[in-house]
């Protein structure tokens, strides 16, 4: 008789696959429920900007790209309306990289081959008994919604535009951002080093969208070399354009029980952030390094569905998220809105952020994910299954 699921993991993307890839090393059996005709690995536009911890908990279960996908950033320019300006060096800060930007395809299919490989993980194609459930499926997750919980949305009038350009001017490794009538323009590096390919994310008025969705490539490319004051020179679309809408959003509760017995909510399943800060991807990391760590740590005694262990990582997670996200959405109120006095005190704000010494010091730091606990190493060989 095969031996019971420890934990049952619904939703095979990128924070599920990393989650049961960790869980199995720690001997855990784990049911990875991945819905048919939705393969992880499937072409997606967007980059991930991933900070120090994510590189770290990705590199312990090997599925760090290599650095032509793994583009290491060594400068941040962020630009605003007004003159305001904020510039972060990797130097300054004394590490090799800010972050990195990582091609999405190429991480997806690193964790799919380890998943493979892993004989603790079950790709399943439906849900699993086991004692403890963890809900990765998504912000529109179905499983949240059979188990009650409350997904409190703030929708921002904004959605979206995301691509990859091919850029005259290598990028230098440095992330650009700025910040202009309400919108927020980022390119982010790809392809390594020397590349010139670049991704792409406008956040723009939801009426604006789909007209720039609409535009022809050149129209579109030549709107988009004016919003980044020439910057990186002609550019040329090298991708599909995608759109989505935008939005704040946090369960009421991240951890409960059911009739299937203990769960908790992980990833956009828990909490969807602005993309402007970039920690989106990072937060759903995070909490595979939380719910890892407590796991691995319980006493002997305990259960992996134990309810004081969850509540823990519950609580722990959500007072990371009240930082990360409530600052990133501060950010788009603030630069919302077109008003000349609104205007003129943020990009003050800026320069004066610019000068702030310690306190930018933190925040680079605190972005960069070398202010956390390390993540869990998969290698312990005692077991502390109960």
């Amino acid at each position: 008789m095969a031996r019971p699921y420890d934990i049952c993991i619904r939703g095979a993307g990128i924070v599920g696959r990393t989650l049961a890839l960790h869980l199995a090393s720690k001997r855990l059996r784990v049911a990875l429920v991945s819905a048919p005709g939705n393969p992880a690995g499937h072409s997606d536009v967007r980059a991930y900007a991933l900070n120090q911890s994510s590189k770290t908990l990705l590199e312990a279960v090997r599925c760090w790209p290599d650095a032509p996908h793994a583009t290491a950033v060594v400068s941040m320019q962020v630009h605003g309306d007004e003159g305001g300006e904020v510039a972060f060096s990797a130097t300054e800060q004394g590490v090799d990289a800010l972050n990195w930007i990582v091609d999405v395809p190429v991480l997806e299919k690193l964790l799919t081959e380890a998943v493979r490989f892993q004989p603790l993980i079950e790709v399943v194609e439906t849900p699993q008994t086991a004692a403890l459930t963890v809900v990765c499926e998504g912000r529109a997750s179905r499983t949240r919604e059979e188990f009650g919980v409350d997904f409190d949305v703030t929708p921002y009038d904004q959605w979206a535009v995301a691509a990859r350009v091919q850029c005259e001017q290598p990028h230098d490794q440095v992330a650009r951002q700025w910040f202009s009538q309400g919108e927020v323009l980022a390119f982010l590096p790809l392809d390594g080093a020397a590349g010139n390919l670049c991704a792409l994310v406008w956040s723009v008025s939801a009426e604006r969208a789909p007209l720039l969705q609409a535009m022809s490539p050149d129209t579109f490319c030549e709107t988009l070399q004016t919003a980044s004051h020439g910057a990186l020179g002609a550019l040329t679309l090298a991708s599909e354009r995608h759109t989505w809408p935008l939005q704040q959003a946090q369960a009421r509760r991240w951890s409960g029980t059911s009739a299937q017995g203990a769960w908790v909510l992980a990833g956009d399943a828990a909490h969807t952030v602005h993309p402007l800060a970039g920690q989106g991807l990072n937060l759903g990391l995070a909490d595979v390094a939380e719910l890892v760590r407590l796991l691995d740590g319980r006493a002997y005694w305990r259960s992996v569905g134990d309810t004081r262990l969850l509540r823990q990582y519950e609580r722990a997670r959500k007072a990371d998220l009240a930082l990360v996200g409530n600052t990133g959405d501060a950010l788009q109120q603030l630069f919302a809105h077109a008003h000349p006095s609104l205007q003129t005190l943020r990009n003050w704000g800026m320069n004066q952020f610019e000068r702030s010494g310690l306190i930018k010091h933190w925040v680079a730091r605190r972005a960069m994910g070398t202010t956390a606990n390390p993540p869990p190493s998969p290698n312990r060989e005692e077991s502390t299954a109960p």
